[in-house]
């Protein structure tokens, strides 16, 4: 593992600072390699399905999708976990200023943290446009391993979104800073499909935390996520849900640590050894509900949330599929 304890605090700001200079070539680069391979939904007999593909710091996807409920296929052909998040702005807000008032804050915000100059990264963080306070999370796809695919079915309203990640690349940049980020369009076509029915039905809360039966034996399930309540932890975002296998004898207490990326060694590549993302659903509002799709075979798993310290705010549970 490259860590981030390899370099000192100089060849370490470096790093990071030339980073943020080419950033925007690099994005730019990258938003012209994605125009032209722009996927469209793909149809069965018995399912729609929108098919994203990751295969670097990129979002092979549709440009525009229906209306209402679709699932959405997650393949992460990269070395690297991803996930997906979509966020949806305050009207009139477009990728021009996302790019031009949301990433450099966040860029100038890792460096001072790495750096070790906390005080100055919380003022980088501060700089935020007075508009991303309204900002909305409107689900996505949860973590998932390099190599994994995993499916989520989300209910969107028409309208402008943006989907992103922010997994830290083991230099510690952000992902959406090196152009990990697309624009959606949510038209006024409905889709065809209809709510899932859940097998596995997960509530999730502030106040609670993460509440279910988990399965105990093996079979792929249809799990729903009910969002109960939101609210914005020490890390700028909200509850989620994401799967994860657990290795044999493998301390979950690195996995609780690794899911604050605010922590230096947090949400930073690769995953930590003996953990395996398998998917989920990323934050949503308040009343808001998500499927996840889910093979489990017999093995040690866990549901938590991309929180601080989750195992004393209940978002962090485990469970076990016997053979």
């Amino acid at each position: 593992m490259g860590t981030i304890r390899k370099y000192n605090r100089t060849m370490l700001c470096i790093l990071i600072y030339t980073v943020l200079l080419v950033t925007f070539l690099f994005i730019q680069s990258c938003k012209n390699e994605k125009k032209g391979t722009t996927l469209k939904a793909i149809q069965t007999e018995n399912e729609v399905v929108i098919e994203i593909i990751t295969e670097d710091m990129n979002f092979i996807a549709p440009d525009t999708i229906p209306q209402g409920w679709n699932t959405w296929r997650y393949i992460n052909k990269s070395n690297q976990p991803h996930f997906i998040l979509i966020d949806h702005y305050k009207e009139g807000v477009t990728v021009k200023e996302y790019e031009e008032e949301i990433l450099p804050p966040f860029g100038e915000g890792i460096a001072k943290l790495y750096e070790g100059k906390s005080d100055e990264a919380m003022a980088a963080f501060g700089k935020f446009p007075e508009w991303y306070a309204e900002t909305k999370w409107h689900g996505g796809v949860g973590l998932i391993s390099p190599g994994k695919t995993a499916e989520s079915t989300i209910k969107l309203e028409p309208g402008y979104y943006i989907i992103e990640c922010y997994v830290k690349m083991n230099n510690g940049m952000f992902h959406s800073n090196m152009g990990m980020y697309k624009e959606l369009i949510v038209s006024d076509k409905k889709s065809t499909i209809e709510e899932p029915t859940a097998d596995v039905v997960v509530d999730i809360s502030s106040k609670k935390g993460i509440v279910f039966n988990p399965p105990t034996e093996a079979g792929t399930f249809t799990i729903a996520v009910n969002f109960l309540d939101q609210k914005k932890y020490g890390n700028f975002v909200g509850h989620d849900v994401n799967l994860v296998r657990i290795a044999e004898n493998s301390d979950v207490a690195t996995l609780e640590a690794w899911m604050n990326w605010i922590d230096l060694e947090g949400l930073i590549d690769p995953v930590p050894k003996g953990f395996e993302f398998l998917g989920g659903v990323n934050d949503m509002t308040a009343g808001s509900k998500g499927y996840f799709k889910a093979k489990l075979e017999p093995g040690n798993y866990a549901l938590i949330s991309e929180v601080p310290n989750s195992s004393s705010k209940n978002l962090l549970k485990t469970f076990v599929i016997s053979d």
